[in-house]
């Protein structure tokens, strides 16, 4: 999405955060990145590289100490504008389904009955509308991270930040959410910023991956493979499985190379 003004902009970001010893860290050090309108951007790097913090810069829940973060051209404020779905459900485990997503509702100029109909569509839209009236607590995992899906969507936000989403589901279900999620984004065409630990992950749902590594951002690769894309089918693409082996050992070396990885210094192929 080369040529188009970014709808997302980082310049020159640091974030530092303070240690219980009373040192300092620096989460994110310097870090410049464009994402335009529409665009599915994925993070990924080892732990601790920074990922998340660029998330919750974003999204304002947090404010650079050096340089801007601008959301068409303002500083990001929390808000309807402004999806996030988090790696742990978040569900009210005493409010149904279908209140589990009007409540993401009440900051909005709707009645409450509004508020009703549309959490039901975005249920229906994530194939859960069955379950409107269900407990959080009679739900499967992936159901709910379902639930949490359609709770970020119904605000209709122009960006949809999420953190590794798909992290603690099995394999199947995680890839059955990733063609859902692939779908709704063709459907709506949000701007996403999505972390992942899989390259698997990244390469199937995204047009470009973002290498992190200590706090930078190291490369970025465009994701050159056509849409739509389905992760099975793309495991006997030639350019998939060039690309994925060029990532996994991208990332491994970083791991490899780092003082504070408990891998550090292994020869992890003898």
């Amino acid at each position: 999405m080369q040529g188009q003004k970014p709808l997302l902009s980082f310049d020159k970001v640091e974030k530092r955060f303070a240690r219980p010893d009373g040192s300092v860290s620096t989460a994110v050090g310097g870090v410049s990145l464009d994402i335009a309108e529409h665009e599915f951007v994925a993070l990924i790097g080892p732990s601790g590289c920074g990922k998340t913090t660029l998330l919750r810069l974003a999204n304002g829940l947090i404010e650079p100490d050096k340089g801007s973060v601008l959301i068409g051209g303002k500083t990001p404020r929390p808000g309807p504008d402004m999806g996030f779905v988090f790696q742990a459900f978040r569900l009210i485990p005493w409010a149904s389904v279908q209140d589990n997503v009007a409540f993401a509702l009440e900051s909005l100029p709707l009645s409450k009955a509004e508020r009703a109909e549309r959490a039901l569509h975005y249920l229906d839209l994530v194939g859960l509308s069955r379950s409107a009236k269900s407990w959080p607590s009679q739900l499967s995992g992936g159901m709910k991270q379902r639930v949490a899906l359609a709770r970020a969507l119904a605000s209709e936000p122009r960006v949809l930040l999420m953190d590794e989403p798909f992290a603690s589901l099995d394999a199947q279900t995680r890839e059955l959410m990733q063609g859902e999620l692939l779908s709704i984004w063709r459907q709506r065409t949000p701007t996403v910023m999505f972390v992942t630990h899989s390259v698997d992950e990244a390469l199937v749902l995204a047009d470009r991956v973002v290498v992190m590594g200590a706090g930078k951002i190291l490369e970025t690769l465009e994701v050159d493979l056509p849409r739509p894309r389905n992760s099975a089918q793309m495991r006997s693409d030639g350019r998939f499985i060039e690309m994925r082996n060029y990532l996994w050992n991208r990332i491994r070396d970083l791991v490899l190379s780092d003082p504070a990885s408990e891998f550090y210094g292994r020869n992890l192929s003898e």
